[in-house]
């Protein structure tokens, strides 16, 4: 692997690694960080800006708080030039979500630019 995927892959993990406490605690300020401005979120039914996203983040139960254990898992990272594309596993106030984050790199910054997610009919919290 030559230097420069690696060293993509290691910022990605890192933002990934973020997102995670991010969610966990509630961090706006981190979380907002991660996302393009323009990023849009997608689950069946649902359609969300960044923004609105990170309203319902604020206005919810904090999984920190609450002593909810940081369960939060890398699934798998793809990575193609300036793109990339990682499922992540997010056990999330009693649900167990599968995020699927999308990854650019524009001027030689990365940031999410879209966030699909869905409940995993497959496991429980």
């Amino acid at each position: 692997m030559d230097d420069s995927l690696k060293s993509s892959l290691e910022i990605i993990e890192g933002m990934i690694l973020d997102y995670f406490k991010g969610l966990h605690s509630a961090d706006i300020a981190l979380l907002d960080s991660l996302f393009d401005p323009t990023a849009q979120l997608y689950a069946p039914g649902i359609r969300r800006t960044k923004d609105e996203w990170l309203t319902l983040v604020a206005n919810r139960l904090v999984p920190q708080e609450l002593g909810h254990p940081f369960s939060y898992q890398i699934l798998s990272v793809e990575l193609l030039g300036e793109q990339a594309f990682a499922k992540v596993s997010c056990p999330l106030l009693g649900h167990q979500f599968i995020d699927f984050l999308g990854f650019l790199r524009e001027n030689d910054k990365w940031q999410i630019v879209t966030k699909q997610y869905a409940t995993n009919p497959f496991l429980t919290v």
